[in-house]
């Protein structure tokens, strides 16, 4: 068994404020977990509610970033999953995942594949697409499916990922409401992501985790009032059954056991994997089989 944390919070008003916090949560999941999921973008706000071009500053850390989160991945000899906002040239940036080994080297990275662009969420502003593809990590833990929030919408991506190895699969996330929301769309939209997702899990026969961030954060620009994140972070198992859930509104680490042996039981009694029909499935290929 692999003790497994998931750390929600809500952004801390200024990026050394979010570190500190963060890192204390670090140390104190340490004490149990040996693998620690960290959600998206979590060194700052989730600053894609508008275009602004300052924000491209924020990437200028990158290689700084990875150095203190390294550092900690040592320090509390852990695996660590971070989503970092990466420069890679002069106008060129990617929503990326560096995943840490327990000595502090860099076991792989993940660029965000699919980029929103909503009222709100105006991602393809700031970030290109992944070029990495659908590759698992490998750590001293076993083979990690790292994908990115607007990811966990789509089945392709978690069965590529399944298909070429992963044992688990991890979504760093920033997802909320919006206040002028109707309760009743308010409810559909949450209950729509985790079924989603749950439904990897068990089509896939392995577990899904999300880390989501939590807490009102306004819209700079003044455009709209803010995103209210739902937080809901959640682990399911390889048969789709919740292992654990977090809060709506509330900063918490989330524990659960991962038991790698499951998904052996689970796909000897639902095979899905064996009796995929793959000589037909060609028409996934094209935008809209017409």
């Amino acid at each position: 068994m692999i003790e497994v944390a998931l750390l929600q919070h809500s952004f801390k008003s200024n990026k050394k404020d979010t570190l500190d916090y963060t890192h204390s949560l670090i140390k104190e999941a340490s004490k149990k977990a040996q693998l620690v999921c960290l959600q998206e973008l979590h060194t700052s706000e989730y600053f894609c509610q508008s275009e602004n071009v300052d924000f491209f500053d924020y990437a200028l850390d990158f290689k700084e970033d990875c150095e203190f989160f390294s550092k900690i991945a040592k320090e509390c000899k852990i695996v660590l999953v971070t989503s970092l906002f990466e420069r890679r040239t002069s106008g060129l940036y990617h929503n990326t995942s560096v995943v840490f080994e327990k000595d502090g080297s860099i076991a792989g990275t993940y660029r965000k594949m699919h980029i929103p662009d909503d009222p709100g969420f105006y991602e393809k502003f700031y970030f290109t697409p992944g070029d990495l593809g659908f590759y698992p990590i490998s750590t001293s833990l076993g083979k990690l499916g790292v994908l990115v929030c607007w990811d966990q919408w789509y089945p392709e991506a978690a069965r590529l990922m399944t298909l070429r190895g992963a044992e688990i699969l991890i979504y760093p996330t920033a997802i909320g409401w919006f206040k002028e929301d109707p309760k009743e769309e308010k409810i559909r939209q949450r209950e729509a992501w985790i079924a989603v997702q749950r439904g990897h899990a068990v089509a896939n026969g392995i577990p899904v985790v999300t880390i989501n961030r939590t807490g009102f954060e306004k819209d700079k620009s003044g455009v709209l009032e803010g995103i209210d994140f739902w937080g809901s972070s959640f682990a399911f198992g390889a048969q789709g059954e919740l292992l654990a859930e977090a809060s709506i509104d509330k900063d918490e680490i989330l524990y659960f056991s991962w038991d790698k042996k499951r998904s052996e039981e689970v796909r000897r009694i639902w095979p899905f994997l064996r009796d995929r029909r793959i000589e037909y499935y060609e028409g996934l290929l094209k935008r809209f089989d017409d």
